[in-house]
């Protein structure tokens, strides 16, 4: 039986706040905004169609990237949908319904994290809430790009103060869809291999 955290209604307008730097913007523009802060990251995660799109468009790989051939809730366009299939990445794909983060999901970033090959996440479902366990499981100095419908890209810095402001909003999540089951995803958030 899989197991999942379900978004209850009233926490969703967390979720429309960016977790990290708000970079205004479209396209490649928005990445030229960001591309001096990038650095060398640890690990380098988009998490959204458009982001990636616009990141392998910059030349900008990111290790891992978490797609799931939609924005705003639309199919994306078929340039968007090849450019995202780049042939760098292995793919992996996984079910993850909309508001829900799967126990099948955070076994997947698992495995991607420890893997040095370059993976591209497919998501039969929805992707958007993928960005909270990227970040507590990304190594420290990780950077995690995603998308702000409207607005532009979020730019995340992985420190243990922003893991640790994830770990509150998911214990809020843990919370509200209380269940034994639970407790093994936690321990998985938290670093441990072995549930």
């Amino acid at each position: 039986m899989s197991v999942h955290i379900e978004l209850p209604t009233e926490l969703r307008p967390l979720m429309k706040r960016p977790l990290g730097t708000l970079y205004r913007g479209k396209g490649r523009d928005t990445v030229e905004k960001f591309v001096g802060e990038l650095a060398s990251p640890t690990k380098l995660i988009s998490v959204g169609d458009v982001t990636t799109f616009h990141l392998l468009e910059a030349g900008i790989i990111p290790d891992i990237c978490i797609v799931d051939n939609r924005t705003k809730r639309k199919p994306v366009s078929r340039d968007v949908s090849d450019r995202n299939r780049d042939k760098v990445y292995e793919e992996v794909s996984v079910d993850n319904p909309a508001g829900i983060i799967t126990d099948e999901l955070i076994k997947t970033l698992c495995e991607a994290f420890d893997s040095e090959k370059l993976l591209r996440i497919f998501v039969r479902g929805e992707e958007d809430l993928a960005t909270l366990p990227v970040i507590l499981m990304a190594p420290l100095g990780s950077v995690v790009l995603y998308g702000q419908p409207d607005e532009g890209v979020v730019f995340v810095r992985v420190t243990e103060e922003k893991k640790e402001e994830i770990r509150v909003l998911f214990e809020k999540l843990i919370s509200k869809n209380q269940n034994t089951e639970l407790d093994k995803i936690r321990r998985i958030l938290d670093g441990h291999k072995d549930p």
